[in-house]
């Protein structure tokens, strides 16, 4: 893998980048060609742990490149959201964040993320309110640490979440609402098993709570239950329920996969089925998400890149058919 050229300060931006993670700074700083650019959002993408690469063997070769573009973007409204450590400041860079985007649809780019990113919104046509919404959501964290309803934390993954998948659909050349509503099931599955997953660090850590308030008084949990670890009988039924729920929306969202092309299939096929096996991590800890962070083993990632492998060679045989025509 090609390394990115030795990126310049951040300094000439008028930003204060004291405490925002390097890559973050570099994300800021000029770059002086598409090529380095690319290779910045390249080694960004592979370097940043996640439960599932997202740029797998089953991504067609031909979107890996834009893949990476679209996820720098991602990773790097996501940490200046939560990488920060002083929520004015993170507002202040999520400002420049969101001039900067409508900056590339003006045509001016001069950073690395969106000098990259330039090409992969003109190759697929993408709008701009995927961006935005995504930088609307880490820009709600900054302020908004409770939620009284599921129906908000669900509008909080419409945004931090869904726009992800609506990217995908866009690189992959599907526009329908009907695709991008399946899509958005699965999406905001996996942003609620991360919730599930990390109860007890995200009120450690940035003192938010995802679970519904309605619900903790339903179940009779309280923060500082969760604060403290202690868990209960009455927490665990909590996690069942929130569980339960989330397994639907995965369950609904495995309607989309028919209607992609085999190219495509077997990456949101590892989407879904990963952040179903989360679920089944839950379970299997009994619901205690306080004392332990459910984990995927590297056997279970194996078996489900596996799964996805023999998804994509049935598919290449034309066995459950194309995928429709594309919109």
């Amino acid at each position: 893998m090609n390394k990115p050229n030795t990126i310049p300060s951040a300094d000439s931006l008028g930003l204060n980048t004291a405490g925002i993670p390097p890559t973050v700074a570099a994300a800021f700083a000029p770059v002086s060609s598409l090529a380095q650019a690319e290779a910045y959002t390249r080694d960004l993408t592979h370097t940043h742990y996640e439960n599932f690469s997202v740029i797998s063997i089953f991504v067609p070769k031909h979107l890996r490149q834009d893949f990476c573009n679209v996820y720098a973007f991602c990773r790097t409204a996501d940490d200046l959201g939560d990488e920060v450590g002083d929520r004015a400041l993170a507002t202040q860079y999520l400002a420049d964040f969101r001039a900067q985007t409508h900056a590339l649809y003006a045509g001016q780019t001069t950073t690395a993320v969106f000098t990259a990113l330039a090409g992969t919104v003109k190759r697929h046509d993408i709008p701009i309110q995927p961006f935005l919404d995504l930088i609307s959501a880490f820009e709600q964290d900054q302020h908004t640490l409770r939620y009284e309803t599921f129906d908000q934390v669900v509008d909080y993954c419409r945004r931090s979440a869904d726009p992800v998948g609506r990217l995908v659909l866009y690189m992959s050349g599907y526009r329908d609402e009907h695709r991008q509503q399946l899509s958005d099931k699965t999406c905001t599955a996996l942003q609620l098993a991360n919730f599930w997953q990390d109860v007890r660090r995200d009120i450690l850590e940035r003192d938010r709570i995802y679970i519904p308030q309605e619900d903790l008084r339903r179940f009779a949990v309280t923060e500082d239950d969760i604060r403290h670890g202690r868990i209960t009988q009455n927490f665990r039924d909590l996690m069942r329920f929130q569980v339960d729920r989330t397994q639907q929306l995965f369950n609904d969202g495995l309607a989309l996969l028919p209607l992609l092309n085999h190219q495509i299939r077997p990456q949101i096929s590892l989407f879904n089925r990963g952040g179903q096996a989360v679920l089944t991590a839950i379970r299997n800890q009994n619901y205690d998400t306080l004392t332990k962070r459910p984990r995927l083993s590297k056997m279970l990632k194996a078996r489900l890149m596996l799964r996805a492998l023999v998804t994509i060679t049935f598919s290449k045989l034309h066995i459950g058919g194309s995928g429709g025509v594309k919109k």
